[in-house]
């Protein structure tokens, strides 16, 4: 594991103290008095600052005599769901067709208040508007499959057939029987040593991934979801535990190129930047002015640039392989401190 430069004290110091996520993957804290170290968002109570020293990986602090926390558990993928998690979703999708409430999830012995977090700062919704939104994708699909629409509506939890086609013109723009006609986009939730990503992908390939907390995750899914007349639903499909897959090996060092079929959204100019950009060998860098160049137009710097920002299939399109002519890493949608990253693992091998 390679010693990376850390920021300042002071400012990790800060970020610990305001708990800020756009650090998770950058630095650990490690407390003197306890002998544990923690993820810079640990909700354990914060020490003083004279206690504590920081490592950039989590094989640092234990080489160190640290031990992990067991509060924020540092050794886990950022973004992995708990055990309690990981259990309540099991014992739910065991009944596809259950509506349900928080008076439900007491009986199953969670505190709703703290499932209402967890999804909250996971998915930016409530675990019940989660689960209604799987049940409306899964209905469409089975609706598409030739299932009729009445039985449907009853095997997805709605009590009415009202409310069931109200739900569905909501989610599709369409009465049930036409709803046959769309297209979901399937979007699940990935963990990678640099934080989550959020996978979208339809039968025909993968057509965003890109990290949770990136400003422009809401707005990649609308001018996807819009170009090619998708309806972005929560369910998982058979072609992301692919992505999935691919994505662990790139990041455990055992795979240089990937092999997922890619559904590129964009202008001409931007898919001409964006194949470029898959030419970029494993491990090397060019500069803007240099990718300019390579699609015939060395004065459409600026425009190269802004067609990177908009590139929705991070890591895999390497975007982050693109630097400025002086060396510096410039801007990355996903955070430069996640671009030196990725950077530093494919130099490294």
């Amino acid at each position: 594991m390679m010693i990376r430069e850390l920021p300042s004290n002071g400012i990790m110091y800060k970020a610990l103290v305001e708990k800020d996520s756009s650090y998770e993957g950058v630095f650990y804290v490690a407390v003197k008095t306890t002998g544990v170290f923690c993820r810079p968002t640990c909700t354990a109570r914060k020490p003083k600052a004279e206690n504590v020293e920081f490592f950039s990986s989590a094989e640092e602090a234990i080489d160190t005599g640290y031990r992990p926390c067991k509060i924020c558990n540092p050794l886990e993928l950022s973004g992995t769901a708990p055990m309690w998690v990981t259990e309540l979703l099991n014992r739910v999708e065991s009944s596809p067709g259950e509506r349900w409430k928080d008076d439900d999830i007491k009986k199953l012995g969670f505190e709703p208040n703290r499932v209402r977090r967890w999804f909250k700062k996971n998915y930016n919704t409530t675990f019940i508007t989660y689960m209604r939104t799987k049940r409306l994708g899964e209905a469409v699909n089975k609706i598409g499959n030739g299932e009729k629409v009445t039985p449907t509506a009853y095997t997805s939890g709605y009590e009415s057939l009202s409310g069931f086609i109200d739900a569905l013109k909501n989610l599709t723009g369409k009465a049930p029987l036409k709803s046959k006609e769309v297209d979901l986009l399937s979007i699940e939730k990935i963990n990678t040593p640099l934080g989550s990503m959020f996978a979208g992908v339809t039968d025909k390939g993968l057509y965003m991934l890109e990290f949770e907390d990136r400003r422009m995750l809401k707005t990649q899914i609308k001018r996807i979801t819009k170009i090619h007349n998708l309806v972005p639903v929560i369910q998982k499909h058979k072609l992301i535990k692919k992505v999935e897959e691919q994505v662990a090996q790139y990041f455990e060092g055992k795979l240089k190129e990937f092999s997922l079929p890619l559904v590129i959204s964009g202008t001409e100019f931007q898919k001409k930047v964006w194949n470029e950009l898959l030419n970029i060998p494993y491990g090397e860098t060019i500069s803007y002015e240099e990718l300019a160049k390579r699609i015939g137009d060395i004065k459409a710097v600026r425009a190269v640039a802004s067609a990177n920002g908009f590139n929705s299939i991070a890591v895999i399109i390497p975007c982050h392989r693109v630097i400025g002519k002086d060396g510096d890493l410039r801007g990355y949608g996903g955070k430069v401190w996640r671009k030196k990253r990725l950077l530093e693992l494919e130099r490294a091998l």
